[in-house]
Order: C-alpha cells, then structure tokens, then sequence
C-alpha cells in the first residue's frame, strides 16, 4: 500500500495553479505545472520540507500555541501539556502510515485557508498561514 500524500489539495505552484496527485510506478507524486508540462516530485519530499518548516515556526511558539490549544480542549493538566508538547516536537511522525488521519487534517488545514507555494522542482517556496503571517 502507498502512503498517501499528507498535503493533497493544499499545494500551489508560483503561478498560483493547484499542483495534482499523480502516481509513477509505485510512488506518490506531486504533479507541478510548468508551463505545458507537469513535473513529478516524490510526495514525501514535499510533504517532509512542509512539515520542518511547520516545525521551525510553531516551536518558538510553543507555550502560546499549548495554552492555547488547552484552553480550547478545556483542559489544565500536566499529561494534556505533555502530549501536546511531544505532538510539535515529533510532528514529522505525522509522515508514518496512520499516525492522522489525513482527509481530516487536510480539511481542517484547508478550512484555515493555509496554503503551500512550491516551485517547479518541488522545493517549497512559502506557507501561507493565515493569522501567522
């Protein structure tokens, strides 16, 4: 079974066109528009840059972000603040089969209006968070 991309539907190329799912052979790829052409990146590439640089922004903030979350949750525990803590500092575990749902978190990502600027060779150009810009 092939991993399923984590950020399908989220990720635009510089001209702003939405960039596919594609599959070659046995790989997930991400099929970026360039001009007349697509060009197929492996998915995890992708997907692992955008979830390092999610990490390099969110651990700054990482107290105002779990106290933000724990007050949405309705929790004031030391075992929430633990799990939440390891959830950003582990958030490329998120890669592994099954550790997210990712039609939901695709959802909840794209509800949010974060979107995810690659160039044509698959490196990621920007994230485009909004209320974090």
């Amino acid at each position: 079974m092939t991993r399923e991309p984590l950020f399908a539907g989220l990720i635009y190329n510089e001209e702003g066109q939405p960039v596919q799912v594609a599959r070659v052979g046995a790989d997930t790829c991400y099929a970026i528009p360039d001009g007349d052409f697509l060009r197929h990146v492996d998915a995890i590439e992708v997907d692992q840059q955008v979830l390092a640089q999610l990490k390099e922004r969110f651990l700054p903030m990482k107290d105002v972000l779990i106290e933000g979350a724990m007050q949405m949750m309705g929790a004031d525990d030391p075992f929430t603040r633990a799990a939440l803590e390891m959830s950003l500092e582990n958030m490329d575990r998120m890669l592994e089969p099954g550790a997210v749902n990712a039609e939901d978190f695709r959802l909840a990502l794209w509800m949010t209006g974060f979107r995810i600027i690659v160039n044509v060779h698959g490196e990621v150009v920007r994230l485009e968070i909004p209320g974090l810009e």
